[in-house]
């Protein structure tokens, strides 16, 4: 009996032991398909990883060499901090942050050191105060700018810095009495730190957050396209002979990332502005125009939103009521959904779209005008206004989106003049196969980013 309770005890430990050890298993393998799934979302993080790692195996080398220790002294783990600090993952927020460091750094140092001079004057019993007078104007008058918009969108880390440096170096300059010679040490090993880090990411793998915002521009635009080329379909209960149709109902709502672009857009026109000539992308690139497309874009989609909600609604208008609005409503929606994907392509490409898309927007324009027309007309004499009202609101929408596609192909028009665009030519056949592409009834998917951000 004893030999049987024994055993059974062994068996209870046994199981309790393998739960364990399985649910440690589950977790690892739950943490290794997630990194996975990361790694192929965006290759570039991959390469990001390995870029700061041999950032930071490169700098510690100043500390592990005696010829550079000596030089240095511990002053040299500045540079590590430095690396760690102000790698960031594209090539406009690691310059954005490594000027911003570089400039801080010095003028908080020099700062620091006349802070240092002018209290020495005072003797050795005023010098404390006069510093902690220093700290404490400098600080906070510093702090206040911060606030200012304009500052502390593009300048605001490098505003910290200077307090941070400024402080340090009046403060430890007190009790040190080579104050010049430590400044100096500080900051030759920032710079070495930021620009080992600048090289690396300008010249291995390069990430730009200006190619990065013009693609999320491009893909903004695309995905409200995609909905309304669907919509029709949808709302109607139209047949479809696309064989593509079940994945294009599927991803009727993408265009719900567009309206939380803002801050993404935001911060990568911010990175751009720091950025230098690459690709296609010249000096004093119009970056600000993007914002003006991605805010015409979230307007559109905030339309597009309130339209979706008509599509699944428990007040539902009859389809007889459906019918006499259709055709201009399918008109308007497809026509929109052409002119929108065109402008797309033309910013991918970086080719001006007026030829292909303005015939669109004019024939959504017309089709506008007829719903509109037929809006105002005794078609509705024995027609209840309960079931009208859907049908008069899913119009009212369709039209205010048509307005919406109107600006935002002025502005890509701007924005194709400020860039200078390549013009096609109509009689090309590659500019036939750009119009052939943008009808087509599969629409290539968006671009995943990798942004602290994202």
């Amino acid at each position: 009996m004893a030999s049987e309770n024994a055993q059974g005890l062994n068996n209870g430990v046994w199981v309790w032991v393998k739960g364990i050890v399985q649910n440690l298993v589950n977790k690892v393998m739950g943490i290794a398909k997630d990194a996975k799934n990361l790694g192929e979302e965006d290759p570039r993080r991959i390469f990001h990883s390995i870029k700061v790692g041999l950032a930071i195996t490169l700098v510690s080398l100043f500390y592990y060499f005696d010829f550079f220790y000596e030089g240095l002294g511990v002053s040299a783990m500045w540079a590590v901090m430095t690396v760690v600090v102000i790698f960031e993952f594209s090539v406009g927020a690691t310059l954005g942050k490594g000027v911003n460091r570089g400039i801080a750094t010095l003028l908080g140092g020099a700062s620091g050191v006349a802070a240092h001079r002018l209290a020495s004057f005072g003797g050795e019993n005023q010098e404390c105060i006069i510093l902690g007078l220093f700290v404490f104007f400098i600080a906070t008058m510093v702090t206040f700018i911060r606030f200012f918009p304009k500052l502390k969108a593009r300048y605001d880390y490098g505003l910290m810095i200077f307090i941070l440096t400024f402080s340090l170096i009046s403060v430890s300059g007190y009790r040190e009495d080579e104050v010049i010679k430590m400044a100096n040490r500080r900051l030759s090993t920032i710079l070495i730190g930021g620009l080992v880090t600048i090289c690396i990411c300008v010249f291995i793998c390069p990430i730009w957050a200006g190619e990065d915002l013009h693609k999320l521009i491009a893909s903004s635009i695309e995905k409200l396209g995609i909905f309304l080329e669907g919509f029709g379909h949808e709302y109607f209960e139209m047949p479809n002979e696309n064989k593509d149709h079940k994945e294009k109902k599927t991803s009727l709502d993408a265009y719900k990332s567009v309206l939380n672009s803002k801050g993404i857009e935001d911060s990568l026109v911010n990175f751009a502005k720091w950025e230098p000539r690459h690709g296609k992308f010249r000096y004093r690139h119009p970056w600000d125009q993007y914002l003006e497309i991605g805010s015409l874009t979230r307007e559109c989609a905030c339309r597009i939103d309130a339209l979706n909600g008509f599509l699944n609604s428990d007040m539902q208008t009859t389809k007889e009521i459906r019918t006499k609005i259709q055709e201009p409503c399918t008109k308007m929606s497809s026509e929109c959904s052409y002119a929108l994907n065109e402008l797309a392509i033309g910013i991918k490409t970086m080719t001006s779209c007026t030829l292909s898309a303005d015939p669109h927007i004019r024939n959504a324009k017309t089709a506008a005008k007829k719903l509109k027309s037929s809006l105002q007309t005794g078609l509705w004499p024995e027609t209840d206004l309960l079931d009208l009202i859907p049908a008069a609101t899913v119009a009212s929408l369709l039209i205010e989106i048509v307005s919406c596609t109107m600006k935002i192909a002025d502005s890509v028009h701007e924005l194709a003049l400020l860039s200078k665009f390549k013009i096609p030519d109509p009689s090309t056949p590659k500019h036939k196969g750009l119009e052939k592409l943008t009808k087509a009834p599969s629409i290539e998917q968006s671009h995943n980013f990798g942004i602290a951000v994202e």
